[in-house]
């Protein structure tokens, strides 16, 4: 069975790579790619998708940098502003000459995220489209609202919503705004983060209804796991993100667990044959 981890953040206190002028408090820790290929080897995963992480905002340098040197182990998602008309060149700039496979854009469910219901995303979501890239959003499941009308305008866009749109188990009105997306037939989940939904310890038993839930609307072929490393620490080893899927939910069909750890990820990112 391949496993391929579709969520991974990656940054390094170095001057080459400055951190945006507007970020505040930015990690003291590293968390390179050498340390993750090494978390990579000792738990058998195979290649990972490493996701813009904020902290750069726009600037996608150092994850570019990272898939250059390893270009066998890492694909990348980009960022981009999502406020700056030019956006779309932006998008076309780090897809074509840096390898970026994919774009993520994270509004806010308050009105700072009103942006994601204007003028400026359907040239972003067209753009995605014609480059044959998938769309990630980071959001809270109401803002999920304003995601349909552009999935019904873009059919050939692949989106994927991460980390299940950060639905609690204890509010089912919010997950059934995710469930609702299961009718499009490109847009993928990440049952990742049940660490952070749980109120219990490992394997975050709590959250299983959950993913159950989301696992028989959109199939396995549709859902991926993730270890949003290093994220997950706080609550989580990059170790048992894993085996929470491969070990402990028991309910997905041997075929399905092949999706969710490798072959739906594998679909969305075809690594370059070494």
């Amino acid at each position: 069975m391949r496993i391929i981890d579709p969520h991974v953040h990656v940054w390094k206190n170095d001057a080459q790579f400055p951190w945006a002028p507007e970020t505040t408090g930015p990690p003291a820790e590293d968390a390179t790619a050498e340390m993750l290929l090494e978390l990579m080897a000792a738990n058998g995963v195979e290649k990972t998708v490493l996701v813009q992480v904020i902290h750069y905002r726009w600037d996608n340098r150092y994850a570019a940098d990272v898939m250059k040197r390893y270009p066998d182990k890492f694909m990348g998602v980009c960022r981009i502003n999502p406020e700056d008309p030019a956006a779309p060149e932006h998008l076309s700039r780090w897809t074509e000459e840096d390898r970026f496979h994919g774009v993520r854009l994270s509004p806010a469910v308050s009105t700072a995220g009103d942006w994601f219901a204007g003028p400026l995303m359907p040239p972003i979501f067209s753009r995605a489209e014609s480059l044959g890239v998938p769309m990630l959003i980071l959001t809270g499941a109401e803002r999920l609202v304003n995601l349909v009308p552009l999935l019904e305008q873009h059919g050939e866009l692949d989106v994927v919503i991460d980390h299940m749109a950060d639905c609690s188990p204890d509010a089912p009105e919010k997950l059934q705004l995710l469930l609702n997306l299961a009718r499009f037939p490109r847009v993928y989940v990440k049952i990742s983060h049940t660490w952070s939904i749980s109120k219990t310890s490992y394997p975050w038993a709590d959250t299983y209804e959950q993913v159950k839930k989301v696992y028989h609307a959109f199939g396995g072929s549709r859902i991926m796991w993730g270890t949003d490393w290093p994220v997950c620490l706080k609550r989580a080893s990059y170790a048992q993100t894993l085996s929470v899927v491969r070990d402990e939910m028991d309910f997905f069909t041997p075929e399905d667990r092949e999706w969710v750890l490798g072959k739906t990820a594998l679909r969305l990112w075809q690594f370059p044959k070494p």
